[in-house]
Order: structure tokens, then sequence, then C-alpha cells
């Protein structure tokens, strides 16, 4: 009997992926609990319940159960409790809870108004510390002074919305401990200061965390390492504020704290490096100075036992690795080696504090992420999930082709995936996507929408110009106060590579679409070349001038971006504008925003809208209600789909979806 031939991946798989995350090792290393998550489209909602995997081996079991969300899973340091947070009973958002971890009964910890994240148990499992808002307007519970006028928003800090958040200036996240068994939430921190990143002392009696708290906190992106005594007090201050810094994690011996951080302010595409300094304060020491990637943390950097090295991650050229600093004698100075590497990116990495493992999050172009299991050195790698192996085995997930090409003499990288029902001899539109940020990455991680227009028929392409991520900092930095400029020419030169590598996508077939930072550069390109089809810009940046004060970010990251305020050079703020250019757009363009996007608010669609419309252009508005900046990551299921209707039928009306006959 012949296999079924596996059919091409169709928008509504989203609800039919398992999407893995949040490995967590069981103290002793013999389990890993992590959370399954699905897309619910009949009720539009996201059901995430908690799993735990031996890991010797076996099948994974349901550690929670219901249709609501239960995320986070932290191991008691003894390893007899998982607390997680779930939305199961509150109506005021994510609550803490403790189960056994052999299974039973879970005890909810908590019922506060603006709900909890981020928990963290104490070293002697005695009690959890977590986050949670403090202060505004709360909602009435009678029912006669439900529905009556809200008080006004009184502003006083820039620093007064966030996107997915709302209004934030009046409800600042503070640290809170509540004892492991029930009780009442101790607020430990408070203040008009935003704190996160919280960590143990080892012996349990300090609370290490992430905070701006200076003076000039509103006009910089400076933030300090705190620690504050866990029994309540004021906070110590451990770094200088030289420029950000995060995710601290104190050493075995309790001595030094491991941070991630930089020493620039307000300098766009800076790399991220790994931090170490006395826990009473001094000097920080840079411990990658020669290492020209950014680093991230996976939460928190991971010590070692011994306290002789220290374990992070790496954006490297597509890729998301994992490496070790190894601590020389003087403690100051340390060489950098490879733990976990190869053509995939590593999401998520736990070690475990009584065996010498690591659980990480790894996937690929064709591989949803799912659970593995190493040696603290990288050895003996192995598979513990598969979660998604019925569904791949349905669905045929169609593998990118890397290409590398040159451009005035720095080399770039371009992917390509063939349409998945591809036949040798007909030729197929293209879509070139072009990411956000700019200072993110495409690259060898499995990206649910480039298999989705695989699956309509269309070659899809991808690019890293120059301001991705992954190629060094000057590379990354070549952007600042150049959009529009080297990055265009980058994107255009992939493209070009494209074409010349693969005769089988039509070139008078081709659209360009992208979101966030890559809206923008979608609408630059229908502005600046005739050459695309169709365009699809979506949440994007139309207007420098107007996002500088609508967007959450848009004082210091269109300042950093551009390399000055509005008022010293309008001139760039103008000229770097796609809206500027709206009377030379003549490609179909789609537009498709988010109500409540914060960061690139509604008026930036609105004004290229309007603008293309008294035009007489060929160009369609799509407004999605009740959704933030994340609507194509995080929206509600729904709204996902619809987004990929629209997408899919613009493109199919004017790139006349599905292959020709060849030349």
């Amino acid at each position: 009997m012949t296999e079924p031939t596996p059919r091409p991946m169709q928008p509504d798989d989203l609800t039919r992926i398992r999407f893995v995350s949040e490995p967590q090792c069981s103290p002793d290393g013999s389990r890993v609990a992590f959370v399954i998550t699905t897309l619910s489209e009949e009720q539009d909602a996201y059901l995430s319940n908690i799993w735990v995997v031996d890991t010797a081996g076996g099948e994974p079991r349901r550690f929670t159960a219901g249709s609501k969300r239960d995320t986070a899973p932290r191991w008691s340091p003894d390893g007899t409790k998982l607390a997680f947070l779930s939305d199961r009973e509150a109506k005021k958002g994510a609550q803490l809870y403790v189960m056994p971890a052999n299974g039973g009964e879970a005890v909810r910890l908590t019922d506060l108004q603006r709900g909890v994240s981020g928990p963290v148990w104490a070293p002697d499992g005695s009690r959890l510390a977590f986050i949670s808002r403090v202060g505004g307007w709360e909602e009435p519970e009678e029912e006669e002074e439900k529905g009556k006028s809200k008080p006004a928003h009184v502003i006083r800090t820039m620093r007064y919305q966030s996107n997915g958040e709302g209004f934030v200036d009046d409800r600042r996240p503070h640290i809170f401990t509540i004892p492991a068994e029930g009780g009442e939430p101790r607020q430990i921190t408070d203040g008009d200061y935003a704190d996160g990143d919280l960590t143990w002392s080892p012996d349990g009696r300090w609370i290490a965390f992430a905070s701006a708290r200076h003076d000039d906190r509103d006009y910089d992106n400076a933030a300090d390492i705190f620690l504050v005594p866990a029994e309540g007090g004021e906070p110590r201050r451990v770094t200088d504020t030289a420029g950000p810094a995060g995710n601290p994690a104190f050493s075995p011996d309790g001595r030094s704290i491991a941070y991630v951080g930089s020493r620039q302010v307000n300098e766009a595409g800076r790399n991220a490096r790994l931090y170490r300094i006395a826990t009473d304060g001094g000097v920080a020491v840079c411990l990658t100075p020669q290492l020209d990637r950014s680093v991230t943390a996976f939460g928190m950097p991971l010590w070692s036992g011994d306290g002789r090295s220290i374990v992070f991650g790496a954006s490297d050229q597509g890729n998301e690795v994992v490496l070790r600093a190894l601590l020389r004698d003087d403690g100051t100075t340390a060489d950098v080696r490879t733990v976990i590497a190869g053509e995939r990116q590593i999401g998520a990495l736990s070690g475990c504090p009584q065996a010498p493992l690591f659980a990480f999050l790894a996937s690929d172009p064709t591989h949803p992420p799912e659970i593995f299991l190493c040696d603290a050195d990288g050895g003996d790698e192995r598979q513990l999930t598969d979660c998604n192996r019925a569904w791949r085995d349905e669905v045929g997930l169609v593998a990118p082709e890397r290409l590398r090409y040159r451009r005035d003499g720095v080399d770039l990288d371009c992917w390509v995936l063939k349409p998945a029902a591809y036949t040798p001899g007909r030729r197929y539109p293209a879509l070139l996507n072009i990411h956000g940020g700019p200072h993110s990455q495409y690259g060898n991680a499995f990206f649910d929408e480039f298999q989705v227009y695989a699956g309509a028929g269309y070659a899809v392409i991808s690019t890293n110009p120059r301001g991705s991520q992954g190629y060094g900092e000057a590379f990354t930095r070549a952007v600042i106060g150049d959009w529009g400029g080297v990055d265009f020419g980058d994107v255009m030169a992939g493209l070009d590579e494209a074409l010349r590598h693969y005769d089988f996508i039509d070139p008078e077939r081709v659209g360009v679409m992208g979101g966030s930072y890559g809206g923008y550069l979608t609408s630059w390109i229908a502005g600046h070349s005739n050459r695309f089809k169709a365009a699809c810009s979506e949440r994007a940046l139309n207007s420098f001038s107007s996002f500088f004060g609508t967007s959450d970010i848009g004082p210091w990251f269109a300042a950093n971006e551009s390399g000055a305020l509005p008022w010293e050079n309008r001139q760039w703020y103008l000229e770097h504008s796609p809206l500027t250019y709206a009377q030379d757009i003549t490609t179909p363009l789609l537009i498709i925003h988010s109500e409540n996007d914060l960061r690139c608010p509604m008026e930036q669609a609105e004004q290229l809208y309007m603008a293309l419309k008294r035009l007489r252009r060929d160009v369609l508005f799509i407004r999605f209600p009740d959704e933030t900046h994340e609507l194509s990551r995080a929206g509600k299921p729904r709204h996902r789909l619809e987004r990929f209707k629209y997408i899919l039928e613009w493109f199919a009306q004017h790139l006349e979806g599905g292959p020709s006959p060849g030349r």
C-alpha cells in the first residue's frame, strides 16, 4: 500500500499544532515539566496545560487539565511540588497555584486584582516570590456603580502606556512573596517604578531584580540590578546605571551576580553582553568582550554548580545557540565555548540543580518546537517529545534552501522555500518577506506563516539585511540613521539573488510583505520600486514624526534609530517616512492594522490609507478590533485565521496565484 501524499499546510492548521514551550527540569533531573498550547477556533481562545515527560524516555503525561491557560511550571527545590500560573478560577488574570508533583489537587495561593507573573521558589521551598501590578483604578464591584464614568488619566511620565497593557503609569509591577502553603501575599517593593526579572539568593535572604529607579528613567533605557531583603526593606542598587541591565543570576556561593546588559545608553543595535558583578557592588566585568553577538538569557544566565562557568544564549546567522563562559582563575575574564548549536533555534533552556543535564526547546523550519535533553557539555543529545508527529505526517512542510550573497563587500543570507506542490518545469509566484525589529532575524526556526504561503502555492523568500541580529554589532547598527537605505538595498539584492538561482520563480509575479519594521520597509519599497505586483504592509511605522509622540516606545526608539530628536533633524523624520512618498506608490497595497496597537498606533495605517485613497490608488485597509501589535503571533485565533484569509485573497487576486507553464 502506498503512503498517502502529505497535503500542503493550510491556515486552519494553526488549530492543529501543539505549541510546546517552557521546559523546566526537576531538581533531580528525572522529569521535565513543560507547556502545550493549542488554538481553539470554537472558543476563540488559547488553551494551555502543563505536561511532564521522564528524562529516561516515554510518552509525555498531562499534569493539569481543563480548558483554560496553565503556564509557568516551576518545581519546588525538593521536587515534591509544582507551582504554576492559571486563569482557571479567577476573573482577575492568572493566579499562582501549587500542586503535588505526583498529581492531586491544585491549591490556589493568590487572588490578586491584577494577576501574577514570574513565580520563583525560595531556595528552602518555604515561599514563592512573584510579580504583580499595584495601583490604578479598579472596576467597582457594586452593580449600581458599574458602567459609570471612569476617572480621568493623569499623565506625568512618558512611559504611561504599553502595547498589550494599555495605561500603566499608575499600575507598576512590584515584587511579592507568599508562603508555599498559602497565606497573605507580602509586597516587598513599591514606588513609581517597574520591577522584574526577580531571583532569590542561595541563602534565601535576598531577592535580586532589575528596575529603572534613577531620576532620568523616563528619558533613557538604562536599568540596574537591585537587591532587596526577602522580608522587605529598602532596595540596594548593585550596578552603576551605565546602560540596560537585566536577567540577574546569583553565583552558587551568593557572592556575585551574572546579568545581561550593555554599557551604552540609548544606542540601538548594541550587543547585549554577559556581565559579572560582586553582590556588594564594585565594577561590573564584561565576560564576553570578544563575542560579537548579542547575548540572550533564557530567563537568566545559568551558573554551573561549582561557580566556574555560566551558560547563556546568542543569535548567530539565523540560528539561536547556547554558549558557555568558562571563568578564568582571576574571575574577571572568560573563555567562550559552544554548548548547543546546529541549523536550528534554541528557544528556552533549563538546568538541573542535582544532575549535569540541560532540557531545552528547539525548532527548525520543518519542526515546531519540541523538548530535547543533553549533558551539561552538550553531548548525548536526545529528543524527549514529538508532540506534533501525527500532524507532521499529515502535512507536507517545506525545508528552505539557504543562499549566501554579497553586497558592498558584506556577506548576507537569504532563504527560499519552494511551493509545497512544486513541480519541476513550472513557474510560481513568490512572496518576499521582511522581518520586524529591525534588530531581529529570520532563520532556522519553524514559522507557520511561511509554511502557509508555501502551501498556497507561493515560493517564499526571506532575508537578513543589515540591521538584523546575529552577524555582529556593526552589521546590526548599519541601519541606524539609514532606514530605507542600506536595508532596502540588501533586501532587493536578496530578491535578485533568489531570481538568479531559481528559475521556478516567476519574476513577473512577485509580492512583498512584512510587519512592524517589516511593514515599514514594505511601505517604503512600494514608494520606491514598481517591480512588485502587490504588497501587504502590516502594523507598520509609516510616519516617524507622529510615531515619536504616539507610540509607547516612540520617544526613545525614533530618536535612537534616527540619531536625532524630531526638532533636531525634522528633515530626516520626513525623508525616511514612507508616508512622504505616498504619491509614488502605485503598487496595489493591502494595509493590515490592529485597533489597540500601541507600538505602531492605528494612525500610522490611517494616514497612509487616506493618502492612497485620495490618490485613487489600489488599496485595501483591514482593521482588527481588540487586537494589539501582536496580532499575527498572539491575536485571537479567529482573527489570526481571518488575517490569513485576507492576505491570501489579496495576493491570489494580484499575483494570479498558482503555477504557470515554464519557459
